[in-house]
């Protein structure tokens, strides 16, 4: 019986180390990483001149977020409510996520930009997920890269390329008139 439980207790310890990980990461994530991601951040905001923003979202415990954000703005697009009055499209102009997961590990997330009121935003875009000491500053940067890289693309869609998506579904078809739901 001996022999059969050797694997077991083998499993039971790696168990228990995933378990002491997650508090390390969540105690890390307080003590250090938080604060990493939020200079690191805005150093490169500084240095680019990227009109974006740092958010903190603390509204539970151990899934705070730390959020690069492009704010937002009139899309341009309005509807004509009567002739003095204007509903004006709101457009959130995307942001880059660096979120604690369940288990004191990071997820970093891409959302793209969208027009409230006109289709469906697309879903974010996961680029990858840390431990804690992972985090170097080569990732940051590779990671605004691709976010502002993704921004953009959505910014300068046309039909040059077909299958291109562009962050939400359009609402209206070919014609002009609105697509069937």
């Amino acid at each position: 019986m001996e022999i059969e439980l050797h694997n077991l207790k083998r499993k039971v310890r790696q168990y228990e180390e995933v378990l002491q990980n997650t508090l390390n990461y969540r105690e890390q994530w307080q003590s250090e990483t938080r604060g990493q991601i939020k200079d690191t951040l805005q150093h490169m905001i500084d240095a680019t001149g990227l009109p974006a923003r740092i958010e903190l979202h603390q509204d539970i415990e151990n899934l705070e977020a730390v959020v690069l954000t492009l704010g937002q703005a009139k899309s341009g697009m309005f509807q004509r409510v009567s002739e003095d009055i204007q509903r004006h499209l709101i457009k959130h102009n995307g942001s880059l996520v660096y979120q604690q997961l369940f288990n004191g590990k990071i997820i970093v997330l891409l959302n793209y930009p969208f027009i409230e009121n006109y289709g469906k935003p697309s879903p974010p875009k996961t680029i990858a997920i840390y431990r804690p000491e992972e985090l170097r500053e080569p990732y940051f940067v590779r990671h605004m890269e691709e976010f502002v890289q993704e921004v953009a693309n959505w910014e300068d869609y046309d039909d040059d390329e077909p299958n291109k998506r562009i962050g939400f579904q359009l609402n209206f078809g070919a014609n002009g008139g609105e697509t069937p739901e």
